[in-house]
């Protein structure tokens, strides 16, 4: 699976040891992301061997939420494909702009009244990782069904933390939702399940393995094997961690593009 978000914002030093400003020009970020890419994937591959698994059954998605297409761009030049949005609106801004050879996952909360535009707009759009209920799952059926496109596959998000501010079905509802979208939405394709980290990492370890154990319930119910049935989890905090709990998809932000630029608030 390999191919050349809440993240740690890390200042990067030069080569004299100096912190370096954090104003750049968009050439020397892209070139800081590219260098970044190669760094994330030696780390993929070391945690990957930690763990004796190997690491092309692991793929990277650069999420580039609020960053330009210009160093979106550099990273794909550099070999890289697989890249993730939290917003509909950036994605189908972003996407026509971009080669069509893009996987496009996107990975943030999906409003039903989004779906046809997000569908529309995105035609390289290879996954959505933000299933949390089947409202969601019918909606994207039908506008998939209606648009003639080949299956979409999608990942069932659990709220493994607890906390009320994540979306995600609870875990004792995973089994049924999966259930839900692998027998009653021809035009999904049930492809595993995704989590997020608490944001301070201090429970993260029971997060993925409450996420593996799901994977193990959803799994026996519906009569497939766990090879077959991804997890979603890790990001640039923790993602050495959640490959090492068995994941095999890690959603890297900040780490490869630098740190979120939000407008100010007036």
């Amino acid at each position: 699976m390999n191919d050349l978000e809440n993240e740690e914002k890390k200042p990067t030093n030069d080569q004299s040891g100096h912190v370096a400003e954090p104003a750049m020009s968009a050439a020397a970020a892209a070139m800081d992301g590219v260098a970044a890419l190669r760094s994330v994937f030696q780390r993929v591959n070391q945690a990957a061997e930690k763990a004796g698994r190997a690491s092309d059954r692991i793929r990277v998605v650069a999420v580039s939420k609020t960053k330009p297409v210009s160093l979106i761009r550099q990273v794909y030049d550099a070999g890289h494909r697989s890249f993730g949005e939290n917003y509909v609106q950036e994605i189908i801004e972003k996407s026509p702009q971009l080669p069509e050879d893009i996987e496009w996952h996107f990975i943030g909360n999906l409003q039903s009244n989004k779906v046809k535009p997000l569908l529309t707009g995105v035609p390289n759009l290879v996954m959505v990782e933000s299933v949390d209920d089947e409202k969601i799952a019918n909606m994207l059926d039908r506008v998939v069904g209606n648009m003639g496109r080949k299956p979409l596959k999608v990942l069932v998000q659990v709220n493994t933390s607890g906390e009320e501010s994540k979306f995600g079905v609870e875990p004792s509802g995973c089994v049924g939702l999966a259930k839900h979208v692998k027998e009653a939405c021809s035009n999904l394709e049930f492809s595993g399940l995704m989590t997020i980290g608490m944001a301070d990492y201090t429970s993260t370890p029971e997060n993925f393995k409450m996420l593996a154990k799901c994977r193990s319930e959803v799994c026996e119910e519906l009569g497939i094997p766990e090879e077959q049935c991804e997890l979603s989890m890790g990001m640039s905090g923790d993602f050495e961690l959640a490959i090492e709990l068995g994941s095999t998809n890690v959603r890297i932000g900040s780490t490869i593009f630098g740190a979120r630029e939000y407008p100010k608030k007036k």
